[in-house]
């Protein structure tokens, strides 16, 4: 570098240094106009009621697939389980157990009956479909996916109308979507039922979901053990019918001797199983029929229930935002109240007999 080049270069450093710092550039805040926000309001609104039909879309879906597997598992592993030669062995002694130890109590046999009924329903077929979906599961799921449908229509309204997000977010935080409290841990805005990374970590969510359970008298379908009632009674009468004349073969077999009591026992046991084969088909379609009504019944009142359904955690939020709002929407009333059953068609049932 030559001399006349180091002294232009020593120049331009002196003079940088002599200019003046700039000064900070200043960002002019965004003023919303009254206006633009009563139509934000509006367009939550309406964000809201979108959701809330999508989801209610989705939760049918969800329901529909219960409802098959349930039906499916109730033709594979219960019907042929319940009609098979050693069950009805089994359920024979336990009816004659249960008559020994009745004390006089009517129809007690056919109540202990339809409970033991009940727990093998329970493991054969309604655990099995739990795990890999039950009603409760689907309150759960569609709660959280009307949230993100909500969440990505807020993102798309601050866009629309020039709205900064965190203005915006100003907003949402004081309008209610769950308000169970005091205390105030009950209670939760749009800001935060959007903002959590999941709805079960939040105390008011958790709060309302154990709303709709009391509601509902619990969880899961509720009404299984009804079903259960006309099978047993129908088949302890039978099994009871049964014993009189199986004790009568069996004084006659051992009087017998070894050798021909062993055939006579051999020959009524043949003449059992084949009484029970022809009421076969008619206990399997009274099961079919009995549990197809049950369940057809428990699933309309879960899909289509405004406080106890699987739609109850959305509609009770949705009723939330949109009532604040000055939406036509309320929450469901009194949710520990009592349930208001909605009267549409039906859905066809599938195979109730057959």
């Amino acid at each position: 570098m030559n001399l006349r080049s180091l002294i232009i270069a020593v120049l331009v450093v002196l003079a940088g240094c002599a200019a003046p710092a700039r000064a900070p550039v200043v960002v002019a805040p965004v003023i919303v106009p009254a206006s633009t926000w009563q139509q934000v309001d509006r367009e939550i609104v309406a964000a809201s009621q979108s959701a809330t039909e999508q989801t209610r879309i989705y939760a049918r879906g969800a329901m529909d697939y219960w409802r098959t597997r349930v039906y499916e598992l109730t033709e594979e592993n219960f019907i042929p389980w319940f009609s098979s030669y050693w069950t009805q062995e089994w359920l024979s002694m336990k009816v004659s157990w249960y008559t020994i130890s009745a004390q006089g109590e009517q129809d007690d046999s056919a109540k202990r009956l339809a409970a033991y009924l009940l727990e093998a329903y329970q493991e054969k077929v309604l655990a099995p479909v739990a795990v890999e979906i039950d009603p409760d599961a689907i309150l759960g799921q569609a709660s959280a996916f009307y949230v993100d449908i909500l969440k990505e229509e807020l993102q798309k309204i601050s866009t629309r109308h020039g709205v900064p997000m965190a203005q915006l977010n100003g907003r949402i935080q004081k309008i209610p979507a769950i308000a169970l409290g005091p205390p105030p841990a009950r209670d939760a805005s749009l800001y935060q039922i959007v903002q959590a990374q999941s709805l079960d970590t939040l105390p008011a969510y958790a709060a309302l979901i154990d709303k709709i359970h009391k509601a509902g008298g619990g969880r899961g379908v509720g009404s299984t053990d009804t079903a259960m009632a006309p099978v047993a009674k129908r088949a302890s009468q039978r099994m009871q019918a049964e014993m009189a004349p199986r004790g009568a073969a069996s004084a006659v077999a051992a009087a017998a001797g070894k050798l021909a009591g062993g055939l006579i026992t051999v020959g009524v046991a043949g003449i059992r199983a084949l009484i029970q084969a022809n009421d076969r088909p008619d206990s399997e379609a009274l099961i079919r029929s009995s549990l197809g009504n049950t369940f057809d019944k428990a699933w309309i009142k879960l899909v289509q229930n405004p406080t106890t359904g699987v739609m109850a955690g959305t509609l009770y939020m949705a009723g939330q935002i949109e009532g604040s709002l000055g939406g036509n929407t309320q929450p469901p009333v009194g949710l520990s109240a009592g349930t208001v059953d909605w009267t549409p068609a039906q859905p066809t049932t599938q195979q109730n007999t057959q």
